[in-house]
């Protein structure tokens, strides 16, 4: 049984920069802060007692130093939040560890196995070929599939009858109308999760080959068993 799944967070590569962003602002305005600090100091130490610094500009430099602090604050209160709501999404998504995740990713072939893999060609193809690549992104093999989004059961077998070496394998599907490609994208396949890990902000499901997966991207789970 297949279920749709509606990820608690956001794209990941927005996750992701929104977090680099932040913790760059963070520091940015920790090394600000100090350089404040230390020059309100000196100029506080070094000004001239016959002409003292105007008391209107005093307070608004410590009107500002204030501001500066309270944004510091702030946003390492704030990254403590994101971290903690991090951690409680992994928790939530532990119950999916020993279940089969569908998202764009590597498939493991232990030498045996089959993938389940969910094409999604262009409508207007009259061709479409299943391009299976390697860890190294090497074509190893190319298979005729017809322009439908029906799951295809690839079982790692060439034309020979021979089966592929263990390992890792990504599948690309490329759309054709005559000679001309009219779409070339990388296909959801099905992964059993074995892990589930903190990546960043971001929750990171660990495949049977060792990649991580970030959960935001899973578009839905099925038991195995079923």
């Amino acid at each position: 049984m297949t279920t749709a799944v509606t990820s608690a967070n956001t794209n990941p590569l927005q996750q992701s920069q929104t977090r680099s962003t932040a913790t760059g602002t963070t520091s940015g305005l920790s090394s600000d802060f100090e350089t404040f600090v230390k020059m309100l100091t000196a100029q506080a130490t070094n000004q001239d007692p016959l002409e003292p610094l105007d008391s209107t500009e005093y307070a608004a430099q410590l009107a500002q130093f204030s501001m500066v602090e309270q944004q510091t604050k702030s946003n390492t209160l704030l990254e403590g939040l994101q971290s903690q709501l991090g951690l409680a999404n992994m928790a939530a998504l532990s119950g999916w560890v020993g279940m089969e995740a569908r998202a764009v990713a590597p498939g493991y072939y232990d030498g045996s196995n089959s993938i389940t893999i969910a094409p999604n060609p262009a409508a207007a193809a009259d061709s479409v070929s299943l391009v299976v690549q390697d860890k190294n992104g090497q074509e190893v093999q190319r298979v005729s599939l017809p322009v439908s989004a029906e799951p295809y059961e690839w079982t790692g077998v060439d034309k020979d009858g021979n089966r592929l070496e263990a390992g890792e394998y990504s599948f690309m599907v490329e759309s054709r109308k005559g000679d001309d490609v009219l779409l070339q994208e990388y296909a959801e396949i099905y992964f059993k999760v074995n892990e589930t890990r903190m990546q960043g902000g971001d929750v990171g499901l660990i495949t049977e080959g060792g990649s991580v997966v970030l959960a935001s991207s899973v578009s839905a789970l099925r038991d195995p068993k079923s």
